[in-house]
C-alpha cells in the first residue's frame, strides 16, 4: 500500500449543545430506557441453537427458553407469544444465556435461575423479571474445615471478572427456603462427550467443579459443600424427595450420589446400574399413593464382539429412592442390518469412533459387521407427571456422539415397548424398511412440522438432531430440531413448531412470535420496492418484508425467506447485500462462512433463483457443502478461532447509482461485531480494505492507495450527491476516515478530532450533506476516544454529539434529518467505563437523546440500526443473536409500518 496522506482541515470540538449531565449519568449509573418506545421482535422465530427449555412445574402456560445467542425468553400463554426476560438497562451480561431454572411448589411466582456466568437470579412474578442475587462460581476460596458454616456470596464477590459455569439449580419441593446448586457443565452436549477414555466427560476451563451449594434462606446465603466430593465432580440433576427433605439423589459424572442429611454429606452407589454413569435423571410422584419413582438414562457402553459390537446401558427405574434399579430398556435395541439408512450407519461408526478413540474409517475396518441388537447413546429423559408409565427419551445426533432413526422415543407401558415418535426427513419420507418398523408396531410417516426450514428438513437425513426434552404439568412434550422449538399435545403423534405464525393467505410467509435466536446482520431498507426491506442473517439467509393483509395485525411484520433453507443449496450466512440501482429484481449477496462463502451471488428475478457469478474472496481452507476440511497448517490453525473456513468479514456492498458496473465493499480485518470476532485466515484471493469491481461484479481488485497499512475498514459509503466521492471508516487503532474523489482509486485521510483512534462507521445525510462518524475501540480504548461526531462543512470542523467509549453507528432519517438513531456497544472488557449500552434516539438533531432498549434483544451488540426510509415513526434494529426488531416512536400511531414515499 502507498503511504497515507492527510486532507488538511481545521478541527473544532463543540460540546456546548450536548447533554453533559446526561452523558455523565450514562457513564456512571443505571439509566432507564424510555418506556414509551418498546421494540417488537419480528423474528423469524428461534432460527438458532437452543438446548434449554423449562416448563413451570404447576402452570403449563409458563415456559422459558435459554438459546445460545445470549438472549433469554419467557412465555405466559403456552408459546403463543414470547418476551425477552433480560434486564435491558444494565451492561449486557445478565441472563444472557440461562442454564437452569426452577420454581417453588408453594409459591408459583417464586423461582430462581442460573446463567452461564455462574450468577444466580430470583423472580417473584413467575419469571417476567429477574433480580441478580449472587455470583457463586469461580471462587477458589474455601469455607474452612467445617463445611457447614454459612458464607454469604453477595454482590461484589467478583467486581472485576465473570464467574465460572454452574450446571444445575433445584428447589426442595416441600420447602422453598431450601435450594441446591451443582457445579459443572454437565449439559454441554457439544463439548462434553463420554468415551472409553473419558467416562466422566471433559473438564472444561470455563466451568467450576467439585462442589455443591445449599441455601436455606431462599438464596440470600449459601454454604459450599466439598467434603468427600471428587475435585472434578460435575452435577447434572439434584432431586429432593417431595416428602422428605433429607433424602436427595443427584446424577453426576462420577455416578449417582445419595444424601440422607439434606445434602451435607454424600455417598455414591446404585445397585442394578451396569455402569453407574447417569446421563439424565427424573422423577414421578403420585400424590394419591405416595409412590416416588425415579427414572435414569445410563451411559451406553460398547464392547467388541468379533467383527461387531454389543452394547450395555439404557433406561432404568427405581422405587426405593435410587438404591436399587430395574432395567426398562425394553425393545430400544436396534437391528442395523434391517435399516437401509446410509447416513445413520455413518453416524453409528462415528459413535464407535468416539467411544473407542479411533477414526470412523478405523471403526468400519475393525467392526465391519453391523449389529442386530444395539443401543444408541441417549441423553434426556422426562416422565408425564400424570402418568408414571408414559416416559420419553431422546438423543442429539448432531452434537453428541449418537445415532438412530428419529429423534424422540416414547413408552406408554413403563418401558416394555418403545416407539420412535419424532420422524422427519428423507428416510421417513421414502417409506423404507416398512416391514422392520411394522414388526416393532412403529409408525413410519413423518410427523414433525417446520416453518421456513421445511424444504431443507424434507431433503436432509435428520442431521440436525434434537437438542432438548421437556414436559409440562399437562403432559405436553417439547423438543428442538433444526433450530426450531416443537411441542406435542398428543403423546407424540404430531409435533407443531411454536416459533412462528404462518400467514395463511400467502406462501411461506411468517410472523415471528418473539423468540428469535437468529444472528441478525445488515438491513437494506431501501430496495427499490417501497414495501420490501431486505434483511441479511447469519445461518438463515435473506428475508424480505411482505405487505400485511387482512389476516395480520398492522403492526406485525410478515417475513419471507428468499435465500437460505427454502433453497436447499442456498447461501445461508450473509455478510452484506445490495440491490441494483436501476433494477430492483437484481440482488447481490456475499457470505463469509458456510455455503458459498466468498462468492458473489446474484438473483435477477427478485430472489426466486440464484447463481454465483464470481469468486471474490478465497482462502486455502477448502469447504465441502459448507463444512471445512481439515487444514494441515498447524500454525494457522492456532490463529483461527471459530469454525474452520471462516473468511475475512465483508461489509458495505454498494453499487454506483449512476454507473452500476462500479461496485465496492470492504474486507474487514477485525470483525468485532460478528459471531466469531477473532481474525480469520488471511485471504489468498482478494485482500483487506477496499475491494472494487468495474464490470458489474465479475472481477474484483484491491483499491487501497492512500490507506494506511494494516487498516481494518468496516464501512464504505457514497456521497449522496456525487457517487464519484466515497468515504471509508477504519476501525483499527490507527484508524480514521478516508475520502476518495475519484471512484476509490486514491484515498486521503480526513482530519478528525485527534482524540479519536477507531472509527466504526461513517454516514452521510442525503438531505443536508452532514457527515456522521461513530468512534471508539471495541476491546480497549479510553472513554474520551469514543463517541459520535458530526461535520456540517464537509469535514472541515467537527462537533461531538454523543459521548460513550464505543459508538458503533449513527444514522439520520431519510425523511427527517433531525431524527438520529445511534448504537452504543458493550466493550469487551470488565472495567466497564460505560454502564448503558444500547440504542439511543434523538429527534432534535443530536441535542437531546433517549435510551430506547425496552424489549430489545442483544441491546449491547446491535449490528445495524436505522430509521425507516419512508415512515418517520418507524425504526429498525438487527441484533447479534435475536433477529430483527421494529419500534414505533409514537406508540399511539401504530396503524401500519408501511408508508408509501
Amino acid at each position: 500500500m502507498a503511504c497515507q496522506s492527510t486532507e488538511t482541515s481545521a478541527v473544532k470540538i463543540d460540546q456546548q449543545h450536548m447533554q453533559k449531565d446526561y452523558f455523565e449519568r450514562l457513564r456512571t449509573e443505571r439509566v432507564s430506557s424510555d418506556s414509551s418506545i418498546e421494540w417488537q421482535n419480528i423474528g423469524p422465530g428461534m432460527s438458532g441453537y437452543n438446548e434449554k427449555l423449562w416448563t413451570h412445574p404447576t402452570d403449563p402456560d409458563t415456559v422459558f427458553l435459554g438459546p445460545d445467542m445470549h438472549v433469554s425468553y419467557g412465555s405466559w400463554d403456552a408459546g403463543k407469544t414470547w418476551h425477552n426476560i433480560q434486564d435491558q438497562d444494565e451492561v449486557g451480561q445478565l441472563m444472557k444465556r440461562i442454564l437452569d431454572i426452577d420454581f417453588s411448589l408453594q409459591n408459583e411466582n417464586f423461582g430462581m435461575a442460573i446463567d452461564w456466568n455462574g450468577w444466580v437470579y430470583r423472580t417473584n412474578n413467575k419469571g417476567r423479571s429477574w433480580d441478580k442475587l449472587a455470583e457463586l462460581a469461580g471462587s477458589h476460596k474455601d469455607i474452612g474445615v467445617d463445611p457447614y458454616d454459612p458464607v454469604a456470596f453477595t454482590k461484589g464477590w467478583y467486581d472485576e471478572q465473570i464467574g465460572k459455569r454452574l450446571a444445575e439449580i433445584s428447589v426442595d419441593p416441600s420447602n422453598d427456603n431450601i435450594w441446591y446448586i451443582g457445579a459443572g457443565d454437565f449439559w454441554n452436549t457439544k463439548e462434553n462427550h463420554r468415551s472409553i477414555e473419558r467416562l466422566q466427560g471433559n473438564k472444561l476451563h470455563y466451568a467450576d467443579y467439585g462442589y455443591l451449594l445449599k441455601s436455606t434462606d431462599q438464596g440470600k446465603t449459601w454454604i459450599k459443600i466439598t467434603q468427600n466430593l471428587p475435585e472434578d465432580l460435575d452435577t447434572g440433576r439434584i432431586l429432593v424427595h417431595p416428602k422428605n427433605s433429607n433424602q436427595i439423589v443427584a446424577a453426576t459424572n462420577r455416578g449417582l450420589m445419595h444424601s440422607s442429611d439434606g445434602g451435607l454429606t454424600w455417598a455414591f452407589g446404585a445397585n442394578g446400574l451396569p455402569h453407574n454413569i447417569p446421563r439424565d435423571l427424573t422423577a414421578h410422584y403420585d400424590k394419591h399413593s405416595g409412590q416416588y419413582t425415579l427414572y435414569l438414562i445410563e451411559q451406553t457402553k460398547y464392547h467388541q464382539e468379533g467383527q461387531s459390537v454389543t452394547s450395555s446401558g439404557g433406561v432404568y427405574t427405581s422405587t426405593d429412592g435410587g438404591k436399587n434399579w430395574q432395567d426398562i430398556t425394553g425393545n430400544l435395541f436396534l437391528d442395523l442390518t434391517q435399516i437401509d439408512y446410509p447416513e445413520e450407519i455413518n453416524r453409528y461408526y462415528r459413535t464407535l469412533a468416539n467411544w473407542f478413540a479411533i477414526s470412523p474409517n478405523e471403526a468400519k475396518e475393525q467392526y465391519p459387521q453391523l449389529p442386530t441388537s444395539v443401543l444408541s447413546v441417549y441423553n434426556r429423559i422426562v416422565v408425564n407427571p400424570k402418568n408414571s408409565q408414559e416416559i420419553y427419551i431422546s438423543y442429539n445426533k448432531k452434537h453428541d456422539r449418537s445415532f438412530g432413526p428419529g429423534d424422540v422415543w416414547r413408552t406408554l407401558d413403563g418401558g416394555k415397548t418403545w416407539v420412535c415418535i419424532a420422524r422427519h426427513g428423507k428416510y421417513w419420507l421414502s417409506g423404507k424398511n416398512k416391514t422392520y418398523w411394522a414388526q416393532r408396531n412403529n409408525p413410519t410417516h413423518p410427523n414433525v412440522e417446520f416453518a421456513h426450514v421445511k424444504p431443507e428438513m424434507d431433503h436432509a437425513a435428520e442431521y440436525q438432531g434434537n437438542r432438548l426434552l421437556a414436559i409440562n404439568s399437562d403432559g405436553e412434550v417439547f423438543m428442538s430440531i433444526s433450530q426450531q422449538t416443537h411441542r406435542t399435545s398428543d403423546q407424540g403423534k404430531t409435533w407443531q413448531q411454536i416459533d412462528d405464525n404462518k400467514v395463511e393467505s400467502t406462501d411461506d410467509v411468517w410472523v415471528g412470535r418473539g423468540n428469535s435466536n437468529l444472528p441478525g446482520r445488515f438491513m437494506l431498507l431501501e430496495t427499490g420496492i417501497p414495501e420490501r426491506r431486505l434483511l441479511a442473517s447469519g445461518e438463515h439467509g435473506v428475508w424480505e418484508t411482505v405487505a400485511n393483509d387482512d389476516s395480520t395485525n398492522p403492526i406485525d411484520v410478515p417475513l419471507k425467506q428468499i435465500e437460505g433453507q427454502t433453497n436447499i443449496t442456498g447461501m445461508v450466512s450473509i455478510s452484506t447485500l445490495a440491490v441494483h440501482p436501476k433494477d430492483p429484481n437484481i440482488i447481490y449477496l456475499l457470505a463469509w462462512r458456510q455455503k458459498h462463502l466468498g462468492q458473489l451471488r446474484r438473483s435477477i428475478d427478485g430472489g426466486k433463483t440464484w447463481e454465483n457469478i464470481a469468486s471474490v474472496v478465497e482462502n486455502d481452507i477448502k469447504t465441502d457443502g459448507g463444512y471445512a476440511k481439515k487444514s494441515q497448517d498447524k500454525v494457522i490453525k492456532k490463529v483461527i478461532q471459530g469454525p474452520k473456513g471462516l473468511l475475512p468479514a465483508q461489509n458495505s456492498l454498494i453499487i454506483d447509482p449512476k454507473n452500476p458496473d462500479n461496485m465496492y465493499f470492504v474486507m474487514t480485518k477485525d470483525a468485532f461485531s460478528e459471531i466469531y470476532r477473532a481474525p480469520r485466515r488471511n485471504p489468498t484471493k482478494g485482500n483487506y480494505g477496499v475491494m472494487k469491481s468495474t464490470d458489474g461484479g465479475y472481477n474484483w481488485q484491491n483499491s487501497n492507495n492512500g490507506i494506511h497499512d494494516g487498516a481494518s475498514l468496516r464501512t464504505i459509503v457514497f456521497d449522496p450527491q456525487n457517487s464519484n466521492t466515497l468515504y471509508a471508516a477504519a476501525t483499527d487503532e490507527k484508524g480514521g476516515v478516508y475520502k476518495s474523489v475519484d471512484q476509490g482509486k486514491n484515498w486521503k485521510k480526513l482530519a478528525i478530532p485527534a482524540v479519536i483512534k477507531s472509527v466504526n462507521n461513517v454516514f452521510v445525510d442525503r438531505n443536508n450533506q452532514h457527515i456522521y462518524i461513530s468512534a471508539g475501540g471495541f476491546y480497549t480504548g479510553d472513554y474520551k476516544e469514543g463517541g459520535a461526531w458530526r461535520s456540517t462543512d464537509q469535514g472541515k470542523t467537527w462537533q461531538q454529539i454523543f459521548k460513550a467509549p464505543t459508538v458503533l453507528q449513527v444514522e439520520s432519517s431519510p425523511v427527517n434529518p433531525d431524527l438520529l438513531l445511534l448504537t452504543v456497544g458493550n466493550q469487551m472488557r470488565m472495567d466497564r467505563q460505560f454502564l448503558n449500552p444500547g440504542i439511543y434516539l434523538s429527534q432534535d438533531g443530536g441535542k437531546n437523546w433517549r435510551k430506547i432498549n425496552k424489549q430489545l434483544g442483544n441491546y449491547d451488540k446491535i449490528i445495524d440500526a436505522k430509521p425507516d426510509p419512508y415512515n418517520p415513526n418507524v425504526i429498525w434494529a438487527a441484533s447479534w443473536g435475536s433477529g430483527w426488531h421494529i419500534a414505533y416512536i409514537d406508540k399511539n400511531d401504530k396503524s401500519a409500518w408501511l408508508k408509501q414515499p
